[in-house]
């Protein structure tokens, strides 16, 4: 029989369940990931944190359930959308005033980026109609556009532009 496991990274944790190919639930494990709020309204996570309790949570539903990994047929990630800045060797980069490393994710309820939202909205760009008219401080562009303004060295660091096709479509106002 194969099996199938589905990943759930949230807002405060790490789910990952294990269904057999009948989609009958067989175990599932749940690991916590932090969360960094240095000032108002930002919100920062770490990239490593939250794959270690991914492998945390895949290792724990394998062991639990006694499921040899040859018999596991696919695994399937969902994920909140966060901005996670990296580095080409995908070393972490920071996006705090703190400049700690580790907290290299803007997560998606992160609000630092009013004015450049503002800014974005005042302009009436075309592709906003792609949006409703007008972007949500909680999309990647302020985010970005904050970044850029504010660690001009995070900025110049990353030299990757590989983006999510799904947050490219969800998030970043790309026109259909």
């Amino acid at each position: 029989m194969k099996y199938y496991i589905g990943v759930d990274v949230g807002t405060g944790s790490v789910r990952s369940a294990l269904f057999d190919s009948h989609g009958n639930l067989v175990t599932i494990a749940t690991e916590e990931i932090k969360i960094w709020t240095p000032s108002a309204d930002y919100y920062e996570q770490s990239s490593s944190n939250i794959w270690n309790a991914v492998i945390h949570t895949i290792k724990k539903i394998l062991l639990d359930s006694e499921v040899r990994k040859e018999d596991i047929g696919g695994i399937g990630f969902d994920a909140t959308c966060s901005l996670v800045v990296i580095e080409e060797n995908d070393s972490p980069v920071t996006v705090s005033p703190s400049g700690k490393a580790e907290c290299n994710i803007i997560m998606w309820m992160d609000h630092r980026a009013v004015d450049q939202t503002e800014r974005i909205n005042s302009t009436q760009h075309p592709v906003l109609k792609n949006t409703g008219g007008q972007i949500s401080v909680e999309m990647e562009p302020p985010k970005l556009m904050w970044i850029k303004e504010n660690l001009p060295d995070t900025w110049k660091t990353t030299g990757n532009q590989t983006r999510s096709l799904c947050c490219l479509t969800c998030k970043w106002t790309y026109p259909s």
